[in-house]
Parts: C-alpha cells; sequence; structure tokens
C-alpha cells in the first residue's frame, strides 16, 4: 500500500495547490491585480490538471480492484470537487463577470 498512499498523498497535494491557487486568483482579481491573477489562473490550472490526470490513473486502478476507499481518498475526492468548483468561480471573477452576481 506504500506506493499507493504515495500516489494519494501526491493526488492531495495537486488538488490542494490548485484550490489555493484559485482562492488566490479570487482576492487578486477583486483587488484589480488582473495580470497576478491570471498567472495564478494558469498555476492553479496546471496543478489541477496534474491532480485530475492522477485521479483518472486512481479510477482506473478502483475498476480494477486494486484501490482500497479510505480517508486519503475520501480527502483526495472532497478537494478535488472543491477545487473544480473555486477553479470556475475564479474564471468568473477573473473575466470580470462576477460570480457574487450569479
Amino acid at each position: 500500500m506504500e506506493g499507493m498512499e504515495t500516489l494519494l498523498v501526491g493526488f492531495i497535494c495537486e488538488v490542494g495547490t490548485a484550490r489555493s491557487c484559485y482562492v488566490e486568483v479570487i482576492r487578486l482579481a477583486k483587488a484589480g491585480k488582473h495580470e497576478e491573477a491570471k498567472a495564478k489562473m494558469k498555476e492553479g490550472q496546471e496543478h489541477f490538471k496534474q491532480g485530475h490526470k492522477v485521479h483518472s490513473d486512481l479510477l482506473a486502478k478502483n475498476s480494477e480492484g486494486e484501490l482500497e476507499i479510505s480517508l486519503l481518498v475520501l480527502h483526495g475526492e472532497d478537494l478535488l470537487m472543491s477545487a473544480e468548483t473555486l477553479g470556475i468561480l475564479a474564471d468568473l471573477e477573473l473575466s470580470g463577470d462576477g460570480w457574487s452576481e450569479l
């Protein structure tokens, strides 16, 4: 399970970093620092992409019966979903559409 735990921790780190980047995008955009926000958005998207790739690998392992559901898996799934949501909100804020007006 040691290799699987390493994979899961990597997954958590990638999507957790993406989530943090997206929160920072919202803060920067609200402060009018649009160039910094765009750079942070790109960084967040790269981390999300890497996390999503690991997630796809985990889904394949699960379908093959190689993945034991654990708190690490659940934590990673939770972070992935919140990162995806915050990414959408960050994109709206950065585009000037303002998510708070939805």
